[in-house]
């Protein structure tokens, strides 16, 4: 089954070969994956926070060997308190696959230094490390292989007090989010009970929202991938909640690893302990690829940008990198687009405000209007009323003087048949009397 596009003048012809007819380049995953395998793997993880809160035992445990031990002493345990950045190498085989880990330990606030400007040292060296990266690669002459000092990931934890975040965390996450991968964890999470530690979770995140501060987002994974919901899972336990420990003690008949303590045992890798299994899985086997990428493609790209965007010695002209060009241009469209939909809300709201105004304006207009209505109707009705009562009173006046002379009128007429009728008899007897006068 074939198709064809035509782009930009050429024809390209997607083509299925049949399964039982291969060349062979389906191949090449097995052979980039040999080629990582005998080349290894670098990450480099940072871990800061305040002093005591049992950084170096939660790596070994994260990693399940001792990379701080009696030889190479966690920096609490060092004689000499750790006033500088430190970095030790270490390197971890799993099943044939090589990681070449290096731990960058940092001076622990409260004790060696101070809580002020407790991030600049860190971001110095951050720098540091982008500015060595970036000098190799724009050598002449390039090494075979150049390690990769560049900081992956900080594991920056945080004290279980319970509350909120503390004024020195915020300034650490906001100096710092633009230069590193930040993941956020909750020391000695053992100390916590379970429902404090979830609201205290809630309350860091919070914290996280209102400040502005950009921690490092796992990706979401694809929908394919059949751990999607086991690792969707997983994101929602951000900041995570760990504990550290290192002995093992047998439960249940099975040799576990945690801290002993009077009143019983934590189990360091029980989810329902703490959160540890999680952060272990969430870095190193499904987002430890996407870390390094992340500090490749942003980080120190971004770091790159700013260094290729300022002015040079030479000429006062200003190098703009493409990628912070486009990324520039980016936000100055999405500010112009955010100022006209600013104006255009402004505007309709002139508008609607305008509008509702009119409305009011018209709306007692018409109030007024059906007022006076009113008024006037009702006048009227009094005046009808009155109109009325004064017809009703001329008719009765009427009807009495209508009654009266209609009395007055029979009374006339009876009194004129009496007369009549007497004169009628007068006339009679007059008539006899002259009859009989003639006779």
């Amino acid at each position: 089954m074939s198709s064809t596009a035509a782009i930009n003048g050429s024809s390209h012809v997607g083509v299925t070969i049949p399964k039982d007819q291969l060349v062979g380049f389906s191949d090449i995953t097995n052979q980039i994956y040999r080629k990582l395998v005998k080349q290894g793997f670098e990450l480099t993880l940072m871990v800061a926070g305040m002093s005591g809160l049992g950084k170096s035992t939660l790596i070994n445990s994260l990693f399940l060997t001792d990379i701080y031990s009696d030889e190479y002493p966690g920096p609490s345990k060092r004689v000499d308190k750790t006033v500088s950045i430190q970095s030790h190498k270490v390197m971890l085989v799993e099943r044939g696959v090589r990681l070449s880990l290096t731990l960058v330990d940092t001076p622990g606030f409260g004790s060696s230094c101070s809580f002020e400007n407790c991030w600049a040292p860190i971001k110095e060296y951050i720098e540091k490390q982008f500015e060595d990266y970036l000098v190799a690669e724009t050598c002449v002459h390039r090494s075979h292989y150049n390690p990769d000092s560049r900081v992956h990931c900080c594991l920056y934890f945080i004290r279980p007090s319970g509350h909120h975040l503390d004024p020195w965390d915020i300034e650490f996450m906001q100096k710092l989010q633009n230069k590193v991968n930040i993941i956020p964890v909750i020391a000695k999470a053992d100390t916590l009970t379970p429902e404090e530690c979830q609201q205290f979770k809630q309350n860091i995140m919070q914290d996280i929202r209102n400040n502005g501060i950009k921690i490092y987002e796992f990706p979401d994974p694809d929908d394919g991938d059949e751990n999607s919901k086991e690792i969707k899972r997983l994101k929602d336990r951000v900041p995570f909640a760990v504990a550290g420990g290192t002995h093992v003690a047998e439960v249940n008949g099975e040799r576990k690893r945690g801290r002993q303590y009077p009143w019983g045992f934590v189990q360091v890798e029980n989810i329902k302990h703490c959160d540890l299994v999680a952060l272990r899985s969430m870095l190193l086997s499904h987002y430890m690829q996407d870390l390094i990428q992340t500090t490749h493609n942003v980080h120190c790209e971004n770091y790159r940008a700013a260094k290729l965007a300022a002015i040079t010695p030479d000429s006062s002209k200003i190098v703009k990198n493409p990628v912070a060009q486009m990324e520039e241009d980016r936000k100055k469209h999405d500010a112009k687009m955010k100022q006209l939909e600013q104006e255009m809300e402004q505007v309709l709201e002139k508008k609607v405000k305008e509008k509702t105004l009119k409305l009011q304006e018209k709306k007692a207009e018409l109030e007024n209007q059906h007022k006076q209505s009113v008024q006037a109707i009702e006048a009227e009705r009094r005046e009808l009323e009155a109109k009325l009562e004064n017809y009703r009173k001329e008719k009765e006046a009427f009807d009495y003087v209508a009654r009266e002379m209609e009395q007055q009128q029979l009374i006339n007429s009876m009194e004129t048949d009496s007369a009549d009728h007497r004169s009628k008899t007068s006339s009679g007897s007059s008539f006899k009397n002259l009859k009989y006068w003639k006779k």
